[in-house]
């Protein structure tokens, strides 16, 4: 049956998510999700309809949120799925590319590779930020570029004005994706506004992350009417179960957003407090992050992070040498994390 398959399906290797990796342990740190589960209450009732494509009290909710207009707004299956809808809506297997700029997310490449559209890539310089000189000689072909900021796994936040350069530099020729994923820890930094501007950006979001909703599997996409228009020619039919909108609703109401601005506040707290204490310890370098979460470089980095994976404290290794990501969790869990490592290191 593995014959049958579409080559390019089966010389994939597929992406390798924290709970395909595994593991066992008490301090799970290696998903970016937030350690808050907060408690709901879904009618469940009429699950014997088909719920609406796009629900219209959740994407009122969430363009309220975001500071657009509800046209400007598709839910989709986790931000993973809009991913998918601008490959599959924009490329044309075996003609265009998308390209992207690592190290960055995975699934730009993995999404890309099954459907046959082919991959370009531009590395971040050294201060991970965009090589516009280098994008721009790559362009031929390109119709999707990926950019993620606040960056994953690196953390940092791409230059607003390279960003905009980009899209001047895209106009009438690609679509540039800016992935927010991690935007409502430094919601300052959106660059949503400039939607008004250029026609040819569009914006992944998530509540995955900071809503504490990694569960849930409900993203959204941002964009003008005309990329959203297209979008909607190639999403599933009922792609927003019903109990999934109504939990989303109500995280969003006014309440619910409240919460979030909460403990969004304490986890930059805890993210501050981890950031210091790994600071200090010798030879361990901590890069500023505007996410959920931290890249840190350790001395032989792969040694610690198989010392603290047999410990119970599970992160995630990093295509960035001796680097390992740690999602930023509650107190207990960084203080925990932050004395074993200080004992290992030192030992």
């Amino acid at each position: 049956m593995e014959k049958l398959a579409r080559k390019q399906v089966q010389q994939l290797t597929p992406y390798l998510s924290a709970r395909r990796i595994g593991g066992t342990g008490d301090i799970w740190l290696n998903a970016n999700e937030s350690p808050y589960s907060n408690e709901y209450s879904p009618a469940l009732n009429e699950l014997n309809r088909y719920p609406e494509c796009q629900p219209e009290e959740l994407i009122t909710a969430y363009a309220s949120y975001a500071g657009v207009s509800a046209d400007q707004v598709i839910a989709t299956r986790g931000a993973d799925e809009g991913i998918e809808l601008l490959i599959r809506a924009y490329c044309e297997p075996g003609e265009d590319a998308i390209l992207y700029c690592p190290p960055t997310y995975g699934m730009y490449a993995i999404s890309a590779e099954t459907i046959g559209v082919e991959r370009k890539t531009v590395p971040l310089t050294d201060d991970w930020q965009l090589d516009l000189a280098a994008i721009r000689q790559s362009l031929d072909s390109v119709k999707v570029i990926f950019v993620c900021s606040p960056n994953n796994p690196t953390g940092n936040l791409v230059d607003q004005q390279d960003i905009k350069t980009l899209l001047e530099m895209t106009q009438n020729k690609a679509i540039v994706v800016i992935d927010e994923a991690y935007i409502d820890f430094s919601p300052e930094s959106s660059v949503s506004e400039l939607i008004r501007s250029y026609p040819n950006l569009a914006i992944l979001r998530t509540l995955s992350k900071a809503f504490a909703l990694a569960g849930l599997r409900c993203g959204f996409t941002l964009a003008n009417q005309e990329i959203i228009g297209v979008l909607m020619k190639v999403i599933a039919p009922y792609p927003i179960p019903k109990p999934v909108a109504e939990i989303a609703s109500e995280a969003l109401s006014e309440a619910g957003r409240a919460r979030t601005k909460r403990q969004v506040l304490d986890l930059n707290a805890n993210k501050a407090y981890l950031q210091a204490g790994l600071s200090i310890l010798d030879g361990v370098t901590v890069f500023d992050g505007w996410g959920n979460f931290l890249l840190v470089k350790f001395p032989a980095g792969d040694a610690v992070f198989k010392a603290a994976w047999n410990e119970g404290i599970i992160l995630r290794n990093s295509p960035v040498e001796d680097c390992i990501r740690i999602s930023v969790g509650s107190r207990e869990e960084c203080e925990r994390t932050l004395s074993f490592l200080r004992s290992y290191l030192e030992s």
